[in-house]
């Protein structure tokens, strides 16, 4: 008999879920004093997050018009932006996995392999119909609405609502 079965009842072995690439033992341990902090002593998490949308902002890669343009084939900008943050993720790999780079707690960074599934054409499919009509994807989201593109609330909105969607669709959809 299978270590996943009794007699009454076959128990069915489910695939761990890798949405993430990156794991660590302890990713999602958090001290109680860390919980119980003030907000006003997490300021260098607010300074980061707006650091970053302020270069969103600058670099245009939040502009509705860069996005068309890019989904046009009509200018290089966006291909470019795109194309090195994947170059540079690349080049973090690659030296994560050269010289077994560790976790600030110590921890070996384990990076496990992903098992390609037809629902990822069909979900990259949807994202980026969603991306050319809506002109934002989910990173960007908030710092457009803090730029003053107040109609991006409705996308807003929208992912999370299609989220949620997911979520309780998730084991029926195709894999």
């Amino acid at each position: 008999m299978s270590v996943f079965e009794n007699s009454e009842r076959p128990y069915v072995s489910v695939p761990v879920d890798t949405d993430f690439e990156v794991r660590s033992t302890n990713a999602m341990c958090v001290n109680q004093s860390e919980l119980d902090e003030p907000l006003y002593t997490k300021w260098k998490y607010s300074l980061a997050g707006i650091l970053f949308g302020i270069i969103l902002i600058k670099s245009e890669v939040i502009s509705w018009y860069r996005i068309q343009e890019m989904f046009r084939l009509q200018s290089f900008h966006m291909y470019g932006v795109i194309g090195s943050a994947v170059a540079t993720g690349m080049l973090s790999v690659f030296l994560i996995k050269k010289f077994q780079v560790r976790t600030i707690q110590g921890e070996p960074i384990k990076l496990e392999d992903k098992k390609f599934n037809k629902g990822q054409i069909y979900g990259g499919l949807l994202f980026g119909f969603g991306w050319a009509m809506t002109g934002a994807c989910p990173g960007p989201l908030f710092a457009q609405i803090g730029s003053g593109a107040l109609a991006v609330i409705v996308t807003l909105f929208s992912a999370i609502v299609g989220t949620w969607t997911y979520g309780l669709l998730r084991d029926r959809l195709p894999h």
